[in-house]
């Protein structure tokens, strides 16, 4: 049996709106990784790291999010990269 358990976030509109820019600047940051994946194949992990140093020095709002979310986005393609793979070899 699964259990699941939410919580009903409370906040202030101005948080909600940080939060939702966080988010659509971590999907930017795993879009990006994954299309120059797609423009440039054999590209390896540590490539798409470099590739969000650049995207935050490039955009000033990839810049805000703190690098640790940058990566973790580029993980989260580099994921969707290695299953595709998998499945396609």
């Amino acid at each position: 049996m699964l259990v699941r358990e939410a919580k009903l976030l409370k906040g202030t509109s101005n948080q909600y709106k940080s939060l939702d820019e966080a988010i659509r600047t971590a999907q930017f940051i795993r879009n990006k990784a994954v299309r120059y994946w797609m423009d440039n194949q054999g590209v390896d992990k540590s490539r798409l790291y470099k590739l969000s140093k650049e995207l935050a020095s490039e955009f000033a709002f990839a810049n805000k999010l703190n690098s640790s979310a940058r990566q973790a986005s580029v993980e989260v393609a580099w994921t969707s990269i290695s299953h595709f793979d998998r499945r396609c070899i």
